[in-house]
């Protein structure tokens, strides 16, 4: 029995009431709704609980997609997931208890129902300005100071027709994108946006923040323009698919509005109010507000903000602060735009129902804060947003509402994974001078920040940046506003395009892509092999690879940096001696590929960058000087190569990612452009003789008789586990093992991917895959004798930036009309191949997935032709004898299943790309329904099998129509991913 008034909350609680109500609240948030439903008819507390409005919105957005609101969180959920109907009697009668109370529900509660009249109009702490000339904003205001313009949206239609009437009544039946704390995206027609806003009590009402409302209502776009003072725009000379999220449309109703946060790539912004008012509070760069945490990984520098809602801030913060610790504020009106520069902390607080557009850009001013930015590591990115808080060893005080964090007591419990926390403090000293800049190293700052005042000038701010880290290989953070190869196009861009901007630019590839660095070992080089020094056009690296590439006078020069000193060499060693083995078997694939200049190491010692040439063979002195290569073959031609570089994934070798050695190869550049650059101005048509020389290329490519096998770890090497050593080939053992590794944690590496992959087909992946990855390899006849495929080399990495073809006229690089370049389909076909440092051995059909959903995008009809070109078995054994009576009831013999698991195991997220290019597959319940779904019977028969005698012979021939075994009639099956 419960108690009466007084004592409800005990006894309806028993146990749980020593919880407060804060965490008991937490808890049930973690249920599903129908546990949620089940707990509500425990007592009449958590009846209470249960039926909180927060915690059924929290419920409803979680599930992602088209919404409409049913007058209540709770009604709308249970209607979205049809656990009610919409008449539900039991909605419709809510139950009331009395002799409970709860300061965190009743503060919950009035933050859903207080009105923001009574804010009234001030003039703030921030400038007014009818409008400036361009000189005056960029000396006065443009990264030093925020301003308020009221007369900059004077002559737009959007002054008059942005209203809410008028806006539901031309774009009421089009869908916008809602901003709200979900992981899922939440789309809204603006009609029912707008009668949610006028029926909604939210503490923390959903808002439109749309960033696609241009394509979604392109009509908007013509309603207001870009005011003069912030038309220069760097981000704009990439093309729209490519550029980051640049504007929205914001509409909130009253109580709604932006938590603190700075700006996503340290860009500035302008905010122009179209109707209602906003409260807005900043705070310069470095000073975090009280009340929020910056959380920075100390693996990638991701930046995350822990906060609360703006208009939590408002009641329960700003209030008890100090009267120095308060922000600038100001109230915005209708017509006015408020220009935040980059780094500034802002929270807005819409007092009533508004409308707004809003933009961020990249301009001369905060060019070189954004590319510091998108370097990686998390010091720098600390130190952008939390100052000096986030300096090791330099411990600030708390304000009185947030007790003193000593910065040494970095490892938080709650951490899950490794960050670094910097709470909002009192204040500290903020300069935009360059006057409080002092040129030490990191190593150095902890002792001279005892006088040092915080400064957002970037020569300040660039002394954090982990100067270990390669910037070309190290992990970006996935919040940045460019990726690692869109960014070095979007600088390549800009040294093209805007070249009186060049020193500029060269600054900010400093900082994002250590240019300066990798410009100083080219000069080397040239120097090393007599080649022409860079002009200025030659000085930043083309390509969007992983390691940084140069084109000087006609020739290619590529710095190995991907992955540490320890794998680049593994990289150098194995493509030289595929060249090596290229030049002695005349595989005609040489026409098809870079003609090597020179090779060697750069060593950087005593300040000094030194060139020491190595062609592949034998132990070069520069690695056994700094430490011993584990290698038992060293004595081998090319001990750094193919089979040294399979043990290597399984090979204690000491740490040397920091050593300051970095390999190099220099080739001729081939002719032709590179097809990811000029593909989507070509037609089918157009690709088709690309696809056919493809095919006879990787034939070739597949063809060639792997290096002597003396060296192949045998049966017993520690190094190799996992695999039944009886039944596999020594060549297979290694890759068996990792994909044994992988296959043992599939839920796990699966899971790492986010959402590209449903859960309730990694549920599934263990019984699809099977028991031991060797199956998908050997093959038993009727006999009961082994039939074993054997490896290839394989590319490994022929995505559309590795190709280059012929045959393009009037193209440009850097060209962004679409349509300008012209065909001629009798030179498409001819091809160059590069990046082969990749290499590696395995099923042949594992270059086939990249190939289809990469350079193909999934065209059947492309990769039919590719096929016909190619004509090589996907499966081949050491036997004569025909195997295909044997397996054909085997799904291990089915290529659309072999191919299936690789994609499953695949060190990279190929899954979203299958997921991406057929949509349809998301609703598959089972890995077997996705292979049948994506078998092709256009392709059956296209995937030419076979069982031919294949030996590592030198390839005397390349003619298949001589081998005797060859059945280029016998049918096979290929998946449609990857046929």
């Amino acid at each position: 029995m419960e108690a009466a008034a007084g004592g409800r909350r005990e006894a309806a609680l028993g146990g749980l009431a020593v919880l407060p109500d804060e965490v008991l609240c937490a808890v049930v948030d973690l249920l599903p709704p129908a546990d949620i439903g089940r707990l509500a008819c425990v007592s009449s507390v958590m009846y209470i609980l249960c039926n909180e409005e927060p915690l059924w919105m929290s419920k409803c957005l979680s599930i992602g997609g088209p919404l409409e609101y049913k007058g209540s969180w709770k009604k709308t959920t249970l209607s979205r997931l049809g656990l009610c109907s919409e008449n539900d009697e039991n909605l419709q009668k809510p139950r009331q208890f009395d002799g409970f109370n709860s300061l965190y529900l009743y503060r919950r509660w009035y933050r859903c129902f207080t009105s923001l009249s009574s804010f009234s109009f001030d003039d703030g702490h921030v400038e007014r300005k009818d409008d400036l000339l361009l000189n005056q904003f960029r000396s006065q205001y443009d990264g030093k100071g925020p301003v308020l313009l009221t007369k900059l949206a004077e002559t737009w239609p959007a002054r008059t027709k942005w209203t809410v009437q008028q806006l539901t009544k031309d774009f009421g039946e089009v869908p916008f994108r809602i901003s709200q704390r979900s992981p899922q995206k939440i789309t809204m027609k603006l009609k029912d946006y707008v009668s949610y806003m006028q029926l909604q009590h939210d503490e923390d009402p959903l808002y439109i923040f749309d960033d696609k409302f241009g394509e979604s209502a392109p009509a908007l776009l013509e309603d207001y323009s870009i005011p003069h003072l912030f038309q220069e725009e760097f981000f704009d000379i990439l093309d729209y698919d490519q550029r980051p999220a640049f504007r929205w449309l914001i509409i909130g109703p009253e109580r709604s509005g932006a938590s603190w946060h700075v700006d996503p790539g340290l860009t500035s912004a302008w905010n122009t109010l179209l109707c209602g008012r906003k409260r807005w509070a900043l705070y310069p760069p470095g000073r975090v507000p009280g009340g929020v945490t910056v959380h920075v990984n100390d693996e990638d520098g991701d930046v995350d903000i822990e906060t609360p809602t703006s208009l939590q801030w408002w009641l329960d913060i700003y209030p008890h602060l100090p009267e120095h610790e308060k922000p600038l504020e100001f109230t915005q009106l209708p017509g006015e735009t408020i220009f935040v520069p980059s780094g500034w902390w802002h929270c807005v607080l819409n007092l009533e129902t508004t409308v707004a557009v809003t933009q961020n850009f990249v301009n001369q001013s905060n060019f070189q804060h954004v590319c510091l930015d998108m370097a990686p590591g998390h010091r720098h990115k600390g130190v952008c947003r939390a100052g000096l808080l986030a300096v090791p060893g330099n411990s600030v005080k708390d304000n009185e509402n947030h007790p003193s964090v000593p910065m040494s007591g970095w490892n938080h419990p709650d951490m899950s994974r490794k960050e670094k926390r910097f709470k909002g403090s009192e204040s500290l000293s903020t300069s935009n001078s360059i006057n409080h800049c002092s040129a030490f190293e990191f190593s150095g700052v902890q002792e001279s920040l005892e006088n040092q005042e915080f400064s957002y000038d970037i020569g300040f701010l660039s002394q954090f940046l982990e100067k270990e880290r390669d910037h070309y290989s190290s992990i970006w953070s996935p919040t940045n506003s460019l990726g690692q190869r869109e960014a070095r196009e979007w600088l390549r861009r800009l040294w093209f395009l805007k070249p009186e901007l060049r020193e500029l630019v060269w600054k900010g590839a400093c900082l994002a892509i250590n240019v300066d660095k990798w410009y100083s070992c080219l000069e080397e080089i040239c120097a090393c092999h007599n080649l022409p020094l860079p002009t200025e056009d030659e000085k930043l690296p083309v390509g969007t690879g992983s390691n940084p590439v140069f084109i000087v006078s006609g020739n290619v020069i590529k710095i190995y940096a991907e992955g540490g000193l320890a794998y680049s060499v593994h990289g150098l060693g194995t493509e030289l001696e595929f060249y090596d083995l290229l030049q002695k078997s005349g595989s005609p694939l040489i026409n098809h590929i870079p003609e090597i200049i020179a090779s060697g190491f750069l060593e950087y010692e005593d300040d000094i960058y030194r060139t020491v040439p190595w062609d592949g063979k034998g132990m070069p002195d520069v690695l056994v000087k700094h430490y011993p290569l584990e290698v038992s073959y060293a004595n081998s031609c090319f001990p750094l190569g193919l089979w040294s570089k399979q043990r290597f994934g399984t090979s204690s070798s000491p740490d040397v990612s920091n050593r300051p050695i970095w390999p190099y190869m220099v080739t001729r550049k081939c002719k032709g452009d590179i097809f990811a650059r000029i593909r989507d101005v070509l037609s089918k048509t157009d690709i088709l003789p690309l696809a056919s020389s493809l095919g006879v290329q990787m034939r070739n490519i597949h063809l060639l008789p792997l290096p002597h096998m003396e060296h192949v770890p045998k049966s017993g090497n520690s190094d190799v586990k996992d695999c039944d050593d009886a039944a596999v080939l020594p060549e297979w053992q290694q890759l068996v093992s990792t994909l044994n590794r992988r296959m043992k944690n599939v839920k796990k590496h699966l899971a790492n991917w986010g959402n590209s992959v449903p859960q309730a087909l990694i549920e599934k992946a263990e019984g699809y895959l099977p028991p031991n990855m060797d199956f998908l390899i050997k093959f038993v006849k009727d006999d009961g004798d082994l039939v074993h495929l054997l490896p290839s080399w394989i590319h490994s990495d022929i995505m559309d930036d590795n190709i280059l073809i012929e045959g393009i006229t009037e193209s440009s690089s850097f060209s962004n009309s679409k349509g300008s370049y012209e065909a001629d389909p009798e030179k498409m076909n001819a091809i160059h191949i590069i990046d082969f440092s990749d290499l590696s051995i395995g099923d042949p059909l594992c270059d086939i997935i990249p190939l289809h959903l990469d350079v193909f995008r999934g065209d059947t009809d492309l990769l039919r032709e590719f096929l016909r070109s190619y004509q090589l078995p996907l499966l081949r054994g050491q036997a004569n004898t025909d195997i295909y009576k044997s397996v054909k009831n085997s799904k291990f013999s089915r290529a659309s299943y072999r191919a299936m698991c690789y994609c499953m195991l695949h060190e990279d997220n190929v899954l979203a790309a299958i997921f991406s290019l057929w949509k349809e597959l998301r609703a598959a319940t089972s890995w077997e329904d996705i292979e049948n779904l994506m078998d092709c019977q256009e392709v059956r028969g296209r995937a030419y099998r076979g069982a031919y005698t294949y030996t590592h012979t030198p390839a005397s021939s390349y003619d298949t129509s001589e081998r005797p075994d060859w059945d280029s009639n016998a049918g096979g099956q290929l998946g449609h991913c990857w046929s």
